[in-house]
């Protein structure tokens, strides 16, 4: 009630006296008075607490017993408000109001009260205990209560629960927290990104940017926000086109760009960027990220400059390779071309044929040990280039091991009768069946046994053994009683040419067996090793895997028949063109056709010629060089092939050119045989009798 409503309540007491009238209006004053107190003294939602000028509560309504747990004829006249009020916070007031009054105010009541005492307008918050104590914070308005001289006469404390506001504020507080820790989140991982992040509106201008991007363009980040993106990179046009790109495709990838720093510094960088959009899916801009590629551009240039040298090198390498292989193989033809001469003609005086006297006979042998040597010289350095080159071509199968050493026996049995050396093979499963190739295979054994044999002493003995090494592999060893090796000599023994102080011994050898012996059985995923013990001999051994056999296995002879010319009756003669442009080996060829007399021989001393000779008599065999004047003996198998007339020829070449890849391109050209110089006069017979077979079939 203010000041003017009690007024109006002391006038209209005054006025009963003299006025019936004024007395209704006094009681009517009185009755809305009345009324309103009772509005505010009752009401629930507030609690007010009237007390005396010295605190003590005078009146406590329902508000405040629903609030505070107290009844009213528990507190009245009894205590303050002090005393329901938190006391520390009560000190802590006093202690304020000292510091911003300038004055001494005591804890306790006079705290809650002293602004309303000197009539300032006091709203605080305090934290009210209720009975059971339990505490609520509360809004507290104090008003002074004055009498009609202006004397204080009490307080009036209207006070509000302020709970569910706190709560409010405190969850407030928390999102407002949450939202810092997320923006301070987001912003370590954009800062901590080592790539120069930003974002830009649609229109290309920056919004944003991290620590890198300041480091990548030299400008703070001030200085970014608000700039066009395309001012900083040495393409503007390709920048902006960049941005454009992202809108129209929402996503661009390994866009490449250079960025252009204050300074002028230029950094490659690989644009990466996406649209982004505000929750109603309107969109805000592009998210881009710059990754600095200067380093992987620089390493790019320099492998590809490295490929480039690489591939120069290789090509060098290939060409230095090639190099290599025509020269052996030139010098292969033109060592084999004199050979073929020196061999065929001291194969020819060697044969029963020919009347000679035992000096002569000593003398040709002679020329036929040395020849044959220089031959295996030939080949094993061919042989040892192509490996080394890795043009060996292996024809892996499964291969009878009893088959191949039965073979390698009877091929080394005259030599083991020369040198009167003892030689043992073991009795095989005939099941016994390894993965390799089945030349290259007697090749390896038969080198073994040579060696085995040529660096025994008198009278010694070879045995040859397997023995399984597991389930998969089985070694296969070959022991002598010679000399043996120290140490030292076995760390050399598979290098090239070094035959281990061998070459004053008398025992004819070239250093090249072993190593491509060694390197044979590697192709074929084996192994080969040596155990040997000076003045009692050596064992070469090596490994290979086991396979099962095949489902149909063909036998073979053990030693090959020699070659007879096929019987034919006195009419029945076949024809046979030699095309060879060397006088030596026309002769040769002459002398060996000489005896068989079931062929007649035409020759003819180019290609060219051999052609017109071909149309004209139609040979049942062709024998051609290759290397021949004016067209080869290959271009001149292509014309023969395309003529009806001479298609069905079969043409077997016999050439000086042995290298492996010219017996494979022969072949592959449709010659029906390929044998190289010098002549082996019973393989050069029997392949004759085949070429006639099938020229008859």
């Amino acid at each position: 009630m203010n000041h003017e409503d009690r007024k109006q309540i002391i006038d209209s007491v005054l006025a009963i006296d003299k006025d019936p009238t004024a007395h209704k209006l006094a009681e009517e004053v009185l009755l809305k008075a009345g009324a309103l107190q009772s509005a505010i003294f009752n009401s629930a939602n507030f609690s007010s607490i009237a007390t005396d000028a010295k605190g003590v509560i005078q009146i406590f309504n329902v508000g405040a017993e629903r609030m505070l747990g107290y009844t009213a004829g528990e507190v009245l006249n009894s205590i303050t408000p002090a005393e329901i009020s938190d006391p520390q916070e009560v000190i802590a007031r006093a202690k304020a109001l000292s510091e911003e009054l300038g004055t001494t105010i005591a804890p306790g009541f006079e705290a809650l009260v002293f602004k309303a005492s000197r009539g300032i307008e006091d709203i605080y918050e305090l934290t009210y205990i209720r009975k059971d104590g339990t505490r609520f914070p509360a809004v507290v308005s104090v008003t002074a209560l004055r009498d009609a001289e202006k004397i204080i006469i009490g307080y009036l404390l209207i006070g509000t629960d302020n709970t569910a506001r706190k709560q409010v504020e405190a969850e407030q507080q928390k999102l407002d927290q949450r939202l810092r820790d997320q923006q301070f989140y987001t912003r370590s991982l954009i800062e901590s990104n080592i790539d120069a992040l930003m974002t830009t509106d649609p229109s290309g201008i920056i919004t944003d940017v991290n620590k890198q991007m300041e480091a990548l363009t030299g400008c703070t980040r001030d200085e970014l926000i608000g700039a066009p993106f395309k001012n900083y990179f040495t393409d503007p046009l390709r920048a902006e086109a960049g941005i454009k790109l992202v809108l129209s495709e929402k996503k661009v990838t390994n866009y490449e760009l250079t960025a252009c720093a204050r300074d002028g510094k230029k950094t490659v960088v690989s644009y990466n960027a996406t649209t982004f959009y505000d929750r109603d899916r309107t969109l805000q801009g592009v998210f881009a990220a710059a990754r600095d590629v200067t380093e992987r551009k620089r390493f790019e240039q320099a492998l590809q400059e490295s490929n480039v040298e690489l591939e120069s090198a290789k090509s060098a390498a290939e060409k230095a390779n090639l190099a290599k292989s025509d020269f052996l193989s030139a010098m292969s033809h033109e060592l084999r071309s004199p050979l073929n001469a020196i061999l065929g003609f001291a194969q020819l005086m060697e044969s029963d044929s020919l009347v000679s006297t035992d000096s002569q006979k000593e003398s040709i042998s002679q020329i036929l040990q040395s020849g044959w040597h220089l031959l295996k010289l030939i080949n094993e350095i061919l042989d040892l280039a192509a490996v080394e080159s890795g043009k060996v071509s292996l024809s892996l199968e499964p291969v009878s091991l009893s088959e191949v050493l039965s073979e390698c026996q009877a091929m080394m049995d005259a030599q083991v009768k020369q040198h009167g050396i003892s030689m043992s093979f073991p009795n095989l499963n005939q099941s016994s069946f390894v993965w390799a190739d089945q030349t290259r295979l007697k090749q390896i054994v038969i080198n073994l046994l040579s060696n085995a044999i040529k660096y025994n002493k008198p009278s010694g003995s070879v045995i040859v053994s397997c023995s399984p090494v597991n389930e998969d592999r089985i070694r296969i060893s070959v022991h002598d009683t010679g000399k043996g090796m120290v140490p030292e000599k076995l760390a050399q023994l598979f290098q090239p040419f070094n035959r281990l102080g061998q070459e004053a011994s008398g025992v004819t050898g070239t250093g090249i067996g072993l190593v491509v012996t060694k390197q044979l059985v590697e192709l074929m995923d084996g192994v080969l090793g040596v155990e040997s013990d000076p003045g009692t001999g050596s064992t070469f051994w090596f490994e290979l895997r086991l396979t099962p056999a095949p489902d149909h296995t063909v036998g073979r002879s053990n030693l090959i028949a020699p070659s007879q010319p096929k019987p034919q009756t006195q009419t029945e003669q076949s024809t046979l063109l030699y095309i060879e442009d060397n006088p030596a080996n026309m002769k040769l060829v002459e002398q060996l056709i000489a005896l068989r007399t079931d062929i007649l021989l035409l020759t003819a001393g180019s290609g060219t010629l051999g052609i017109e000779l071909a149309r004209t008599h139609r040979p049942d065999v062709i024998l051609m060089d290759i290397n021949l004047p004016g067209i080869s003996g290959i271009e001149a198998l292509k014309i023969l092939k395309a003529d009806l007339q001479t298609a069905h020829i079969p043409v077997v070449a016999l050439s000086a050119n042995a290298m492996l890849r010219d017996i494979d391109l022969g072949l592959e050209m449709g010659f029906f045989r390929y044998l190289t110089k010098p002549i082996l006069v019973k393989e050069f017979m029997e392949t004759l009798n085949e070429a006639l077979d099938f020229s008859k079939k």
